[in-house]
């Protein structure tokens, strides 16, 4: 008899942080380990850290699983770029992504020319795989990824499908007996005072 592959559903509703996506890729390669070939990872965060959105994808990408993605709520920022990380992806009727270009905080940093040219570079770069990523998985050209990053383009579903970034809109995120794992961010609470 042959038994029907596991599926597991991993709510990502978090920013993209170094303890979100280790706990996201932790938990797939755990349920690969007891025989998982499928996930659905439902995704709403506000975006996050180009680093860890970057990797997760090209982690996503190169794991021997499917990979299907729906936003249900909005996917802003780097989240579009693990947002890309599915083969299949989906949204919900009343999502939002948002595209906009990279940023680079300064916080009470002295820097001479050497290191402002090492910090442009960097976000160039950062930029130009962020918007290569979203042009691979979608109807878009590189160019019109950058216009559309630069100018901060928001979408709703329809726009999203229309652009090729998403495969189809459903409000179902998943079935009955599906496995599903939570992701959350818990900031350390701030002491009242």
């Amino acid at each position: 008899m042959v038994m029907p592959e596991n599926k597991v559903v991993i709510k990502f509703f978090a920013p993209v942080i170094n303890e979100t996506i280790n706990t996201l890729l932790n938990a797939i390669d755990e349920k690969m380990k007891e025989g998982t070939r499928e996930f659905t990872i439902l995704i709403s965060t506000p975006g996050g850290n180009v680093h860890f959105g970057l990797s997760a994808y090209n982690y996503l990408k190169g794991v021997p699983a499917r990979i299907i993605t729906h936003n249900f709520g909005s996917v802003d920022s780097i989240g579009l770029v693990l947002f890309c990380g599915g083969e299949v992806r989906y949204s919900v009727p009343q999502a939002s992504f948002l595209l906009h270009g990279v940023s680079c905080a300064f916080q009470n940093e002295s820097l001479d020319e050497k290191d402002l040219e090492e910090r442009l570079k960097s976000v160039k770069i950062d930029s130009d795989n962020i918007a290569k990523v979203i042009a691979m998985n979608s109807g878009l050209g590189v160019d019109e990824v950058v216009k559309a990053m630069f100018e901060r383009t928001s979408l709703n579903a329809d726009e999203a499908k229309d652009w090729g970034i998403i495969h189809d809109i459903k409000t179902a995120l998943f079935y009955e007996g599906d496995e599903v794992i939570s992701i959350r961010y818990r900031p350390d609470p701030q002491p009242l005072c």
